[in-house]
Formats: C-alpha cells, sequence, structure tokens
C-alpha cells in the first residue's frame, strides 16, 4: 500500500484518460481504428496510414494540438469526434475508480478533474460512465489554452479555482505533466504503472513519482 498523507490532502486533481479510465480506448482508436479509416478513404495501405497519423501525432507531444479533435480532424480530413463514438463501447474505468472516487466524496476531499481531454472527448467519456456525478468540477486544459505540461496551465487553473498546492494531490499518468505539476509546487503526486490494461505495467523502477495500478493501493479503510 502506498501510504499518501491525506491529511495533509484538502484538494484532488485527477486526469481522467489513462488515470481514471483505461487508455486502451484511445489507443485502440489512435493506433488500429483510425489508421484503417484513413487508409480507406485515401486509397493507402493501412500500414502506411498508420505510419503517417503517428508520425504527425508525434510531431504535436507536448502541446495542445496533440489533444485537440479539431485540431486533428482538420490535419486528417476526419471527423475525430463522430469517429471516436463509434468505438465508445471500449471507454472503461481503470481499477477501483468509483469506489476511490466514492471513499474521496465521503472524507470530505475537494475532487476535481483536470484533463488535457478535449472538451467533446470529455463529454463522451461522460456519456459512458458516471464520473461527472462524482466530481466536483471538470477541467479541460482546452478551456485555457495551453497543455498542463504548461506552467501557464497551473498558473491559470490556479487563478480559476484557488487551491493550496502544499495541501493538493495530482494523480496522472504522464510522468512530464507531474513533472509540471512539481515544478509548480504541489506536493502529492502520483503516478500510474498500467495506464492501457491491455498492455503490460511500465518499468517505474526510475521514477521520480510514487506509483501505482490499483487506486484501492492508496484508501484508507477505518
Amino acid at each position: 500500500m502506498i501510504m499518501l498523507q491525506w491529511q495533509e490532502i484538502d484538494t484532488v486533481f485527477l486526469d481522467m484518460d489513462g488515470t481514471l479510465l483505461d487508455l486502451h480506448f484511445d489507443s485502440y482508436f489512435w493506433l488500429e481504428f483510425l489508421p484503417v479509416r484513413y487508409a480507406e478513404i485515401n486509397k493507402i495501405d493501412v500500414e502506411a496510414a498508420k505510419q503517417h497519423i503517428i508520425s504527425n501525432i508525434m510531431e504535436e507531444q507536448g502541446t495542445l494540438n496533440w489533444y485537440c479533435f479539431d485540431y486533428w480532424s482538420e490535419r486528417f480530413q476526419l471527423p475525430i469526434a463522430e469517429l471516436k463514438k463509434e468505438v465508445a463501447d471500449k471507454i472503461a474505468y481503470r481499477h477501483s475508480v468509483p469506489e476511490f472516487l466514492a471513499w474521496l466524496r465521503k472524507s470530505g476531499k475537494r475532487v476535481l478533474i483536470v484533463t488535457n481531454s478535449h472538451r467533446a472527448g470529455v463529454d463522451l467519456k461522460f456519456s459512458r460512465t458516471n464520473l461527472a456525478d462524482e466530481v466536483q468540477g471538470v477541467i479541460s486544459s482546452h478551456d485555457y489554452g495551453y497543455p498542463k505540461e504548461s506552467q501557464l496551465f497551473w498558473e491559470t487553473l490556479m487563478t480559476h479555482e484557488p487551491f493550496d498546492p502544499q495541501r493538493t494531490l495530482m494523480v496522472d499518468d504522464s510522468l512530464p505533466v507531474l513533472q509540471s505539476a512539481h515544478d509548480f509546487g504541489i506536493k502529492h503526486l502520483l503516478t500510474i504503472d498500467q495506464p492501457d490494461l491491455k498492455l503490460p505495467p511500465r518499468d517505474m523502477s526510475d521514477c521520480d513519482f510514487m506509483s501505482i495500478n490499483d487506486f484501492n493501493e492508496v484508501m484508507v479503510h477505518q
């Protein structure tokens, strides 16, 4: 069990994809489903389509465009938000998420989802889960114009949703995002071993942050 100092935590920021929800949905869409559709429309080989999509996506890593449905819809000339609905049955919670959210609520913590996901992506995930009912707010980095990897995101978040960094927990599968949160002064940081439940857990032996695979590992049961 990971021993978080819950008595020192008032606010909990939770990432969505790969943290609360299985990243397999997004991985499958971008790496399997979309290349097939792109290949069909552009009359090219699926593997060539996959390499084209991946190379374009990697060019935008760490930027807001990386997460932006509108940007990729224009870049690939495909309706990304609509296509995602076709595989929405793959949207699923990670281990013990409903129980963890209920535990946080019972513990009196202020809980916000803080995600880089495009608002259309948030809406789709919420239509397939109960996340909207389990938290006190949802912040998309698209609302502010900066990804979570940027200090400007945290500065803007502080303006709109004031919090004490020393009494805040951030949980995210992205190590660059956690480093950004750390640089802003957020004290309690936690990452996820296995964001995509269809893939093996990541080797976290050299990770600077505490990591879990199941939220049951951090719930303190009275």
